[in-house]
């Protein structure tokens, strides 16, 4: 084998060896991380906006003194108690939001619920409730339509409802599937509806190990979590589409040809 064979091989196996190091950095979550322990961004506590949907549940020793101040919606499913009686199983109504971040409470009336947490609507609610009721109440506020979307280069895009009201970015992506070879780790995209609806567009790089320090690596209720295909997926596709292209102009001028030649011959 000739000197400058040689030089070309080694050449080209240099060049395959830095092509994969390369690929390696662009797929590692949290490159240089360590061994050292994470401090995450401090958990996001989802605050009311407007259309959130909510159910408020008020509990005391005696459940008739409760009553009143439960949005209850008699439903078909039927149980027997002990002693062998019929009853119906309720289940609490939601509460819509409205655009003013206002709800309407039994014997309450209007409650101004917009920007608060679910802690926050509880204890409001059991201060307000001092002059009803003899014992303190317990009030349970829970966001019903808390949820997230994935979209893009994942393997299974969709929206997801989070029972907990608290996800962070690598959770959702988990959830999702996660990145498929084709996404870009560099250049995810979180598209987020503000309060005064707007929407804010933040980039995040799963590589970077300080993403687990970002005030928005824990996501809101209704963000869209975007997953931007990498240039090998984007050639692809180009390909697929000029190679269809050409297959149909090719057999057009087939057609053209063949017709031609039926012309001729007649």
């Amino acid at each position: 084998m000739s000197r400058i064979a040689k030089a070309a091989g080694v050449i080209a196996l240099s060049c395959i060896i830095l092509s994969s190091c390369e690929s390696s950095k662009r797929v590692v979550y949290l490159q240089d991380l360590g061994t050292e322990v994470p401090e995450f961004a401090t958990a996001y506590e989802a605050h009311i906006v407007p259309k959130d949907l909510l159910t408020i549940s008020v509990s005391t020793d005696d459940p008739e003194a409760a009553v009143p101040f439960n949005l209850i919606i008699p439903t078909a499913q039927t149980t027997l108690d002990q002693g062998g009686s019929i009853y119906t199983q309720p289940i609490l109504q939601n509460y819509l939001v409205d655009d003013e971040g206002n709800i309407s409470f039994p014997v309450l009336g209007k409650l101004k619920v917009g920007g608060m947490t679910t802690s926050q609507i509880s204890a409001m609610i059991v201060e307000r409730l001092h002059r009803y009721l003899k014992e303190a109440p317990i009030v349970t506020v829970r966001l019903v339509n808390y949820k997230v979307s994935v979209i893009g280069e994942v393997a299974r895009p969709n929206s997801y409802t989070i029972s907990n009201e608290r996800i962070g970015l690598f959770e959702a992506l988990a959830m999702a599937g996660d990145l498929t070879i084709y996404g870009r780790r560099d250049n995810v995209r979180i598209i987020r509806r503000l309060n005064d609806g707007s929407q804010q567009i933040i980039t995040m790089n799963l590589n970077d190990k300080n993403i687990i320090h970002s005030p928005d690596f824990y996501l809101h209720q209704n963000d869209v979590v975007y997953v931007e295909p990498n240039r090998a997926r984007r050639q692809s596709s180009d390909i697929g589409s000029a190679t269809t292209l050409m297959v149909s102009i090719t057999s057009i001028l087939i057609s053209i040809a063949s017709l031609m030649v039926n012309i001729i011959k007649n």
